[in-house]
């Protein structure tokens, strides 16, 4: 695991996602620098995203983009599926991982809107 993953600051960023970008805009507007995990080249593992998910206090399938194109291919909307199910394919496919997350001071929000990162200053 990268320094970054480590970091008590730090945002799963997709460069590529507007609302990523609107995150770290606003996060360095107010001085916060945080540890940028670039989540697509530098996917977490499962153990991480059960941290992550325990931060937001979220079951697995709230982290799931279900817009994707490997949500439908691999048949997450069975609800029957398990988190360790979703987390899995999480790590495998990256992508299905919503953007951009924020953690800081031992907490975490999905930044949708971006706005929603400020909550933890």
């Amino acid at each position: 695991m990268s320094d970054a993953h480590r970091a008590p600051t730090r945002l799963y960023h997709n460069p590529r996602c507007s609302k990523s970008r609107g995150a770290l805009e606003l996060l360095r507007e107010r001085g916060i620098e945080p540890a940028v995990v670039a989540y697509l080249e530098s996917p977490p593992d499962a153990a991480e995203l059960r941290e992550l998910l325990g931060l937001l206090g979220i079951g697995a399938r709230e982290l799931l983009r279900s817009g994707e194109d490997e949500y439908r291919q691999l048949g997450l909307d069975d609800a029957a599926l398990s988190d360790d199910a979703l987390i899995t394919a999480m790590v495998a496919h990256p992508r299905l991982i919503e953007r951009p997350l924020f953690v800081h001071g031992g907490r975490a929000t999905i930044g949708r809107p971006p706005e929603r990162v400020l909550e933890l200053l």
